[in-house]
């Protein structure tokens, strides 16, 4: 804000300056008056002269015609402005003034109103950015140091203003969701530490046993062949029962960690892939990779917009991140029960025995290697399309490697 009161006094200042410049070039500067008027005088004056005699004329009356000389000694040595006529076979030399126009009033007072009215719309345009754009900005200053700390108590106040009062709803609604899922990730971890517990106490029970029977075994205590067998089904099942924990807890930990929440409804194909043009043509372009997209016809799709896009994105972020970032196709594959949207990139380098892990979660291939990721973004495609009752798969031919997903229609 101090940046912005220095900037508006800058503003007041050259205002100023100008208002002054104006008004001084208006009241001091000689402006000299249209026409030649002093050439009417001296014409009249010269008539006279032809008519009465020399002697005859009278300058009293003129304006700008101030002596009349006769041809003689230093008839050209002036300094003035003068103008030499022949009269009557004689020579006659009229000195004259120019004359200065006055300072028009009204152009005087016409010169300021027209500033005056400028100035107004200067001010009037920067206290409509003060208040527009300015003041809600300055609202957001703390806000992202605070999400940084983790403070998500305080909530940005809404704004009807059409610059920003979407971004500060939009900003708010961040903050709730951030919250949200620091609940609900607070929550799953109480879970799942209870889980554990749960399961690691369990896990003793049969664990003791396993140990108590194999040091009986180990000391000879059961000679009987029949007791030892039946020692070691005991055994058997013990170790089957904390196989059964060990997979509820390795079923808890693959469990959906994600909050993928979405809001099914209908959208038109043609919204999704312009969406996704839009975002990526320009990018593309800078990196010097090619975006085809294939012809499709404009189905009614059902699922959560959003959802789909995020799912295109990270299919086609995965392109440019494992392909050679030559070209990267949008197809749309002709299909009676549903709607197929593929993204095929070259330079494919994944193995064909690798390719069906790739929508497990936390899960990276060989291609990977040296190239940042978590494992994630194919994984939660796979969740979204099935929570839009579709479906996502992938396909190796030779170099090129496609991702298809499997709309269905509204």
């Amino acid at each position: 804000m101090r940046a912005w009161r220095k900037f508006f006094t800058l503003v007041i200042v050259l205002v100023a300056a100008v208002f002054i410049a104006a008004n001084w070039l208006l009241y001091y500067l000689n402006i000299p008056e249209n026409g030649r008027p002093h050439r009417v005088e001296i014409n009249r004056l010269a008539l006279q002269i032809e008519l009465n005699g020399f002697k005859n004329v009278d300058l009293s009356e003129c304006e700008f015609v101030y002596n009349i000389s006769e041809f003689g000694a230093d008839f050209y040595d002036t300094a003035g402005d003068y103008l030499i006529r022949e009269i009557n076979g004689e020579l006659y030399r009229f000195d004259y003034r120019k004359k200065n126009s006055p300072v028009n009033a009204q152009a005087a007072i016409t010169v300021n109103v027209i500033l005056a009215v400028m100035t107004a719309v200067v001010f009037g345009i920067l206290l409509f950015v003060r208040g527009k754009i300015i003041r809600p900005f300055e609202r957001l200053t703390n806000v992202p140091y605070e999400l940084s700390k983790g403070n998500l108590t305080p909530p940005v106040k809404e704004n009807k203003s059409r610059f920003f009062g979407k971004f500060l709803w939009g900003l708010d609604l961040l903050r709730e969701n951030i919250e949200q899922q620091k609940q609900r990730e607070l929550e799953l971890q109480k879970e799942k530490k209870m889980l554990l517990l749960s399961l690691s106490h369990d896990i003793k029970t049969p664990l003791s046993a396993i140990k108590l029977y194999s040091k009986a075994l180990s000391k000879d205590l059961y000679p009987d062949k029949e007791k030892q067998r039946e020692i070691a089904e005991s055994i058997n099942e013990k170790a089957d029962e904390i196989e059964r924990y060990v997979t509820q807890i390795i079923t808890a930990s693959r469990e959906d960690f994600l909050s993928l929440d979405l809001e099914n409804g209908e959208f038109y194909l043609s919204e999704l892939v312009q969406n996704i043009a839009d975002y990526y043509i320009e990018k593309l372009k800078l990196v010097k990779t090619e975006l085809v997209i294939g012809k499709y016809k404009n189905y009614l799709l059902f699922g959560d917009l959003n959802r789909a896009e995020e799912v295109l994105q990270n299919v086609i972020e995965n392109a440019l991140k494992y392909g050679n970032g030559k070209r990267v196709d949008l197809l749309f594959p002709d299909n009676d029960e549903g709607v197929l949207i593929t993204v095929r990139n070259s330079g494919c380098k994944l193995n064909n025995y690798e390719l069906p892990h790739i929508f497990e979660s936390f899960w990276r291939g060989a291609n990977s290697e040296n190239i940042r990721g978590s494992g994630l973004g194919l994984y939660i495609c796979r969740k979204l399309m099935h929570k839009m009752n579709g479906e996502i798969f992938a396909e190796i031919n030779g170099e090129f490697i496609s991702v298809t997903a499997v709309f269905s229609r509204a």
